[in-house]
This record gives C-alpha cells, sequence and structure tokens, in this order.
C-alpha cells in the first residue's frame, strides 16, 4: 500500500474534512486538544470559506472547519511553511471568525468560545521541546483563567516528535505518528489498527482508493510543496540576516509565476503587476490554488478577491 502525504492541503482536507470523517476529526481533535478525552461527542464538519462580514477584512480560508455540538467553532489549519508574519496571521484569522459570529442584532450571549488548531512542518517556539503548545486567556500575575476562555491556540509542532512505530503509546502518539509518517509506511502499523479512527484515515489515505484525477492533483501539489520548501530553503541561505522575509518573497514570487507560465503561457504585464503586491502568505495560497484554475481569468477572479 501507498498511502498520500496528509500534510498536503489536499490531502488532509480529504482525510480529515470528508462528508464521512466526523469520526476521524472527532479522535483526532479528542487526542490533540484534549490528550485523547472524549470531551468532543459529535460535530459538524462546514465549508472552510470564511468570507468576513466587514469588507475591509480580507477573506480567510482554512484546511478543515467544524462545529461542536456545543456551539464552539473549530478551525484547523495545516501549515508547511513558517512564512513572515504567520504568528500574527493565526492570531488575525482567529479573532476575525470569532467577531463574525455574531449578526446585527444578536447579544453577546450567543458568542462561543472558538478553538484555532494549527498543524505545523516547522519548529515556531524554539525555547520549547513540547508537541503541543495550547494558549488561552489568563491574568498576567495571578494567572487566574478569563471566562469562558473565549479563545483558545493550539500548535502543533511536527518536527518535536521523535517517536518511533515501537514507542507510541497514547491515541496522541498514533495521530501524530500518522501526521509525519505515513507517506513512509506500506502498510497500517499493528498497534494503529486498534484505532478504528485511524484506521479508516489510512484506508482514506490509501492512493489505491483515489481516482486517476486525486492522485494527479495530489502529486502536483506535492511538487509545489517541495519547490516552495527549496525555494525558502535557498532565499534563506543566499540572503543577509536583515533581508531573510524579503529574500523569501522573492523566491515565492519567482515559483508563482513559473507555475502560471507553465500552465497559461506568458503572463500578462497587468497581472503581473498584481503579483508583485501579493503577501508571501497570499503567494502560498496562490500556488496551491493555481491548480484549480482553468484559464487566467480564474487568476484574474482569484486576484480580484485578495
Amino acid at each position: 500500500m501507498q498511502f498520500i502525504n496528509p500534510k498536503t492541503d489536499y490531502a488532509f482536507k480529504k482525510i480529515f474534512g470528508s462528508d464521512d470523517s466526523q469520526g476521524i476529526l472527532i479522535s483526532f481533535l479528542n487526542a490533540i486538544v484534549y490528550q485523547g478525552q472524549p470531551v468532543i461527542v459529535s460535530l459538524e464538519i462546514i465549508d472552510p470559506y470564511a468570507p468576513g462580514r466587514i469588507s475591509a477584512l480580507k477573506n480567510t480560508y482554512f484546511d478543515v472547519k467544524a462545529k461542536l455540538s456545543t456551539g464552539q467553532n473549530v478551525l484547523i489549519e495545516m501549515q508547511a511553511f513558517n512564512v513572515p508574519a504567520f504568528a500574527k496571521r493565526i492570531v488575525y484569522n482567529s479573532a476575525k471568525t470569532y467577531a463574525n459570529q455574531l449578526r446585527i442584532g444578536e447579544d453577546y450571549p450567543r458568542v462561543r468560545p472558538l478553538i484555532s488548531v494549527a498543524i505545523l512542518d516547522f519548529t515556531l517556539f524554539e525555547v520549547s521541546a513540547t508537541v503541543i503548545s495550547q494558549f488561552i486567556f489568563k491574568e498576567r500575575r495571578q494567572l487566574f483563567d478569563y471566562p469562558e476562555y473565549p479563545m483558545e491556540l493550539v500548535f502543533v509542532e511536527l518536527p518535536k516528535f521523535q517517536k518511533n512505530l515501537e514507542e507510541l503509546e497514547t491515541v496522541t502518539d498514533k495521530w501524530l505518528y500518522f501526521l509525519r509518517k505515513a507517506p513512509d509506511l506500506e502498510i497500517v502499523p499493528e498497534n494503529m489498527v486498534n484505532v478504528p479512527e485511524i484506521d479508516k484515515a489510512f484506508a482514506i489515505a490509501n492512493r489505491i482508493n483515489l481516482s486517476v484525477e486525486e492522485l494527479e492533483d495530489i502529486e502536483r501539489r506535492e511538487q509545489f510543496m517541495a519547490e516552495q520548501r527549496g525555494s525558502i530553503e535557498f532565499s534563506r541561505a543566499e540572503g543577509r540576516a536583515e533581508g531573510r522575509a524579503e529574500g523569501i518573497q522573492t523566491g515565492q514570487l519567482r515559483l508563482v509565476q513559473r507555475l502560471i507560465s507553465r500552465k497559461f503561457g506568458e503572463i500578462p504585464a497587468e497581472i503581473m503587476n498584481r503579483l508583485q503586491q501579493l503577501s508571501s502568505d497570499d503567494l502560498i495560497a496562490l500556488g496551491d490554488a493555481i491548480f484549480d484554475f482553468a484559464s487566467l481569468a480564474d487568476l484574474v477572479a482569484w486576484l480580484e478577491s485578495r
């Protein structure tokens, strides 16, 4: 057997955000957010597209979005690259989603707490060796909790998880191992089959169960990830310390331009100017979205939406 890489956005959405993925997502969130305790018993997977109700706000995209039976919203994002201002983006997206719960005329008691889960294929917090970090509102000196935990930010830093197959003990260990090692496995490990939701996740990730079109799409996205990672590493190596962020963004722009040229030919000057105005986050999002475009008109529409 061969399994798709759950660290690509398409594969992550397919495994955790499909119509029949409720049980998988419940098990995963209980493992990551609640240390394996069955706190979440039911949820609804909803459209991950989240337009802001205020026109000045940027539109936000998540890999998976769910609503728990308690009314809480959960945002889950798989992030492969440590791009400039990533930590700010997570807070911005979470705060916007929290604020957008109320419609005009609705009262504040209707607001529900928000959980934002960011799964990172890089190290964000160098000061800690902990794989899963959880941030909540607390009083600075006395450390008592803010009422009802308005927002909780959960970060999963996959490179910090170093357990091998024989060392897996908890459901949390097994989900982290699945995220890190699924593409390298040829069979479902015996000590992971006993978790039905993980076994089902492996079944969804099995390449034999995917269509030719899905496999081609996944391979293109995996190639983009590899090129993007190479572009970032090259820019970091070549750039001066004070100019690395600019160097990374330049590398991302060149990669996106190359992808567009491969698919549509020469890039019109007007579109080229628009590309040069995009942020690092937008360039990454565009690099992935290109695979879904049928024409330059789709690209123009995407640029107009930013």
